[in-house]
């Protein structure tokens, strides 16, 4: 008893200290990624997702656009005073604002709505709008503006379109069509010449900028840049283009008197060739010497001396928000949209009911008034008002960059690790582990599934799936590692198989899902269905494919043999479907069983096995369906059956098992909305221990990495903490048995209510196609009973850390 009690103790004492998401070392935020943010100057609040911002030409006003999940509106801002002057709710919007020359007018994209809204500005407000229609609106139409840009006498409007690849060109008075020219890739934003006589096309869909020649009404000439250009910023004098590559980290310097590129700027912390600081806003100081470039995954500003055009200097780096999509420079202030805001955050209270929504299915009213827990849109954006530093204040503000970011060049060649452990640290050191099986699973929270294990930190008044639903994990949690400190880099399904497959999820992605989580159109499909979305260096099984490692696909990013990326071609298992509430896992166990004996006998086991069971999305309450909890303890039993299985094999000695969700944005969790359940099993697993370590996709992604002998395949898996404290140099054959959980895998919603009526209406044709507001709802009412709320939210996200405080006081 007393030994008991001993071994409670230190692990209260592990968890006080162990790294939590919240405020670190004064100033500094830690972020559930591992990254921390120290923004400087002071910010407001804005939406959800601002991804644009324009000043106008007096300065007297800053226009924000919100294009998140929840509610879109665009904001008017004064620029003196810092104050919000007025915001309009949009049903749709996306990317496209700009101010006329006059600031009498703001145009404004109506995304899949496929219109352009134009507000006249009067008494500091937004007047009623005009409507200026390109087509039927989506799916009847696949437009979508994007960058908008009015000539100087604003009778002409030009805005591009990431649906249709299209440059549409608008007489404003008249406000029809003149012409249409089609692009080659889809496009993000546009910039008129100096003489208006051209315009300047970033097509994000490719690796070039199109050069309109707005006389002939024609394409005159394509200038090869970086990989996903977006922004466009031309300098006064119009004879140089700055170019943002978010896929390449660099800024194409384009001579426009020839379409030459004189130079491309590296924006990294770091001379690396990684993805992952995702270039995408760029503005010029007022005597255009200094260059401001907002790198969003690296969540700050790089500064370049640009008075020498194809000689610019690297000046240092700004701390800002979390994701910085656009930058601005005002007066003798820097003004700077975080995507994220500042803050990672809790969801206690986890999604709710919608209380006000259109047919579209998605919340309307006020973001100041949005109380939804729901992850895609929790994390409001703010605005960084940044007094330009001089020298010394650089300096300083690139140091805080620098002890912000857990990625240097030197963790691509050497990880954190330990002498003699089974993951070795570096490329060419070997492992006793051979074979990496990597389990995908579907959208649960920690506290939702684990959250009544007492030796973890979790609030059993969160669980909805615990010990008798899930036997298996919580058997693997305790028997081998607990991990109650484990983060998801992902919002949501479509970057988190992304971030679960190559440790990084491109601008294109990060910025388009929300709007088709939102029900506001789209085209979609984000496993690897569009090249527009991949990586520069592909997924990890490109990596792979590289370098000589065998690899295999269970139902991940294909289906029944058919690949949706090249590299797969050849090495999907034949038997194993996709994303499908209609089969139950037990299918998929049964069909990585029959492939896996068959490669065994042949001695062909791969290397690299990545495994979709991912029934634990569930259903909701829609009638005649699986359960929620019997869908979510099918998941577990396949879990269960073929950790056994693989325990029982010839190859069990040489194998590991990683286990993860692809994002957690189907709960509520106490300590943050990141937080998920995930599992290590194998032989060099340690037993019957609890770690609080903090880990994250991109963490396990990295332990695999250097078990098979790959390098990083971006920023975040090269910084991340592989899981070596989870392993042991002896290991422990022992096979594992799984356990059949205590309830029926197939009881089928029956009641008729409230829950069930409104299941109807969803769709469960792909994984997220569902509000997952009204999902979460539904299946917390389906076992907590029809008329149970979820607890209050918690007053921090921070609970443990702040008890102790209390304690010391």
């Amino acid at each position: 008893m007393k030994l008991k009690l001993i071994i409670i103790l230190i692990s209260i004492s592990q968890l006080v200290f162990a790294q939590l998401p919240g405020k670190v070392n004064g100033n500094q935020i830690l972020l559930p990624n591992g990254w921390k943010l120290s923004p400087a100057g002071h910010s407001i609040d804005l939406g959800d997702l601002p991804l644009n911002m324009q000043l106008s030409s007096s300065e007297k006003f800053i226009a924000v656009t919100n294009n998140g999940q929840s509610t879109q509106t665009v904001q008017l801002i004064d620029a003196k005073t810092e104050k919000i002057l007025d915001e309009v709710v949009l049903k749709k919007s996306w990317y496209g604002l700009a101010f006329s020359k006059d600031d009498k007018h703001l145009y404004v994209s109506g995304g899949n709505d496929n219109l352009i809204l134009d507000f006249n500005i009067q008494a500091n407000k937004l007047g009623k709008s005009d409507t200026i229609f390109l087509g039927p609106i989506w799916p009847k139409a696949k437009i979508s503006p994007a960058g908008i840009v009015v000539n100087k006498i604003n009778t002409k409007l030009f805005t591009v379109t990431k649906e249709d690849s299209s440059l549409y060109i608008i007489d404003v008075k008249g406000k029809i069509i003149e012409n249409r020219i089609q692009l080659p890739a889809i496009a993000y934003s546009c910039q008129l010449s100096a003489d208006e006589n051209k315009l300047y096309v970033s097509l994000w869909g490719g690796r070039s900028v199109a050069v309109v020649d707005l006389n002939e009404k024609k394409i005159s000439s394509l200038i090869e840049v970086g990989d996903h250009p977006n922004e466009l910023l031309l300098n006064k004098k119009g004879n140089f283009l700055y170019v943002a590559n978010a896929n390449d980290n660099t800024v194409s310097v384009i001579n426009t008197i020839n379409n030459k590129v004189v130079e491309t700027i590296s924006t990294t912390l770091y001379a690396t060739q990684l993805t992952g600081s995702t270039t995408n806003g760029l503005s010029l100081s007022k005597n255009e010497k200094a260059l401001y470039i907002a790198n969003a995954d690296n969540n700050c500003l790089a500064v370049f001396d640009v008075s020498t055009p194809g000689y610019s200097q690297s000046a240092g780096f700004i701390p800002v928000g979390w994701y910085p999509t656009s930058v601005k420079v005002s007066g003798n202030r820097i003004l700077v949209t975080n995507g994220k805001g500042n803050t990672s955050m809790a969801n206690p209270q986890g999604p709710q009911p919608i209380s006000k929504a259109d047919n579209s299915g998605y919340q309307m009213g006020s973001t100041a008034n949005n109380k939804l827990q729901y992850i895609a849109g929790l994390f409001k954006g703010t605005l960084s008002f940044i007094s330009i530093p001089n020298f010394v204040q650089l300096k300083e503000f690139t140091k805080q960059v620098y002890a912000n970011t857990p990625f240097t060049d030197q963790r691509t060649i050497l990880a954190d690790g330990e002498e003699g452990n089974p993951i070795p640290r570096k490329l060419g050191e070997k492992s006793p582990i051979k074979h990496v099986f990597y389990i995908i699973k579907e959208n649960r929270t920690y506290d939702q599934v684990l959250g009544d294990i007492k030796e973890g930190n979790g609030d059993s008044s969160l669980t909805l799936f615990g010990k008798k639903i899930t036997p298996n994990q919580h058997a693997l949690a305790m028997n081998y590692v607990l991990l109650d400190n484990f983060y998801v880099d992902a919002e949501v399904s479509a970057d988190g198989h992304n971030w679960s497959m190559a440790a990084y999820a491109t601008d294109v992605v990060e910025k388009t899902w929300p709007t088709s989580y939102g029900a506001r159109g789209g085209t979609t499909n984000y496993e690897g269905g569009r090249s527009v979305t991949y990586p520069k260096g592909g997924f990890i099984w490109d990596y792979c494919q590289r370098a000589g490692i065998t690899y295999r696909s269970y139902g991940e990013f294909g289906e029944y043999g058919k690949a949706n990326i090249k590299s797969l071609k050849g090495h999907m298992s034949p038997n194993s479907p996709g994303f499908d509430m209609d089969i139950t896992d037990q299918v998929r166990a049964d069909a990585w069983e029959h492939d896996f004996d068959s490669l065994l006998v042949a001695k062909a086991v791969p290397q690299f096995s990545t495994l979709r069971i991912s029934n634990d999305h569930t259903s909701g309450q829609k009638k005649g369906k699986v359960s929620p909890q019997s869908a979510v303890a099918d998941n577990d039993l396949a879990v269960g059956r073929i950790i056994e299985h693989l325990s029982k094999s010839s190859v069990w000695k040489e194998s590991v098992v990683f286990i993860l969700e692809d994002d957690a944005q189907n709960g509520p969790d106490h300590v943050d909305a990141h937080r998920s359940p995930a599992y290590v099993v194998g032989p060099y697993v340690k037993r019957n221990a609890v770690i609080h370590t903090m880990y994250s996709t991109s963490g396990f992604l990295r332990t695999m990495e250097l078990i098979l002998g790959l390098p990083p395949m971006s920023q975040y898996d090269a910084a991340a903490v592989p899981l070596f404290e989870c392993f042991i140099s002896t290991p422990n054959f022992t096979p594992y048995m799984s356990v059949r959980p205590a309830i029926n895998l197939d009881n089928r919603n029956l009641a008729i209510n409230e829950s069930s009526k409104r299941s109807e209406l969803f769709n469960f044709a792909s994984e997220d196609a569902v509000p997952d507001l009204d999902l979460n709802d539904v299946i917390w009412k389906s076992v907590k009973g029809e008329d149970s709320v979820m607890p209050a939210p918690k007053r921090s996200a921070f609970v443990i850390l702040e008890k102790k405080k209390k304690d010391d006081d």
